[in-house]
Order: C-alpha cells, then sequence, then structure tokens
C-alpha cells in the first residue's frame, strides 16, 4: 500500500522516526541499522512496510531495500513477529544475518535478543535455501527498485506466486533475456515458465 516516505524528520530516537510530509507527520518504527543513517539528517526518504492488525495499523521504515526485504522474509516465518524482527535486524547488518543463516551459524542467531534455538533454526530451515539459490539474485533485485523489474514481481506476486519464486524467475528472465524491458514481456515470460 505505501512504497515510500520522503520528508522532514521532526522526531528520531533508535526506536522510531517522525517524518512530516505534506502536512501530515507519520510514526514509523525503524531499527539501530536505519537509525545510523538517519541520525544526523534534517530529512530523508525511507522504504515502507504497513502492517494491519485488529488493534493496530503500523509502519516500519527502512534506508535500504535489502534490509526490507530481509525484515519481510523474517515476518514471514512462524514465530517471528514485527517487533522480533526490528530487533534481529539492529542485531546484525543484514548481509551478517544472511550468512549466519546460509552457513547455520545457530550460536550467533541464538545470541540476538528474542532469538531462541527453536526460532533460530526455524530461519534456518525456511531461508538458508532462498538465500543460497537467490542469494545474488535478490540483491540484483533490490538494486532495480522502481524499475519494471520489480512492478513484475509485484503483479507475479498479486496473481498468487510465491514471492520468492517470483523474484527467481524474474532474475532469470532479466539475466537471460536482456532485451525484454517492458513489464508486460517481463510478466508474459514468466508466466510461461512458472
Amino acid at each position: 500500500m505505501y512504497e515510500y516516505i520522503r520528508g522532514k524528520i521532526s522526531a528520531k530516537n533508535p526506536a522510531y522516526v517522525i517524518i512530516e510530509t505534506v502536512g501530515l507527520a507519520y510514526r514509523i518504527n525503524i531499527s539501530l541499522t536505519t537509525y545510523d543513517q538517519i541520525v544526523h539528517a534534517d530529512e530523508c526518504k525511507l522504504l515502507l512496510h504497513f502492517q494491519v492488525k485488529e488493534d493496530a495499523h503500523t509502519l516500519y521504515g527502512f534506508y535500504t531495500e535489502e534490509e526490507r526485504e530481509m525484515f519481510r522474509n523474517l515476518i514471514s516465518i512462524s514465530g517471528i513477529g514485527a517487533g522480533t524482527a526490528i530487533l534481529v535486524l539492529s542485531s546484525l547488518k543484514t548481509s551478517e544475518l544472511k550468512n549466519a543463516i546460509i552457513s547455520a551459524n545457530l550460536s550467533l542467531l541464538k545470541s540476538i535478543k528474542g532469538i531462541g534455538p527453536k526460532t533460530a533454526q526455524r530461519m534456518i530451515v525456511e531461508l538458508q535455501d532462498t538465500f543460497r539459490k537467490g542469494g545474488g539474485e535478490m540483491i540484483a533485485l533490490s538494486n532495480l527498485q522502481g524499475s519494471s523489474v520489480q512492478e513484475a514481481v509485484t503483479a507475479l506476486v498479486m496473481l498468487g506466486f510465491k514471492k520468492v519464486d517470483a523474484e527467481k524467475i524474474v532474475s532469470h528472465i532479466v539475466k537471460n533475456h536482456p532485451e525484454v524491458q517492458k513489464v508486460e514481456e517481463i510478466v508474459k515470460l514468466s508466466l510461461k515458465q512458472l
């Protein structure tokens, strides 16, 4: 629903930032990693994740697409909520977390506040293959944020495909068919291969 916000920072601390834009102020939960990037800024742009629950509508903000994607991967795991995902991202950089999952570094994952042995094991089991097979492709996709590649992934997800599968097939098509530029063409080729 919300992709990003750009505006004046009216308040900030390591847990959240308040950004004012067009006369409205938004409270956005952030990780320490994002806080480190905006600590000296008066204005900023944050990528958003909007979460709706029965009792709350919450915005989460991220300085980079890689961090937002990692957040979304984490909250897809049973037992990890948005608050825990923010704690994880505050404890480790995205690249460190990815490497810990790929190398099955259970002790490092368990050392993160809020992550017990069972949750650490689930993180490894559920994300290890994704990062091993598509790690480079996921980074390549995130670098093309806002392009037809991201739009094609979004279209495939809206058609009912898993995001991980959509990202893999779209990056495969972009890599092997650089002449394909339009969203419609990427989606058509993807549908033939999914």
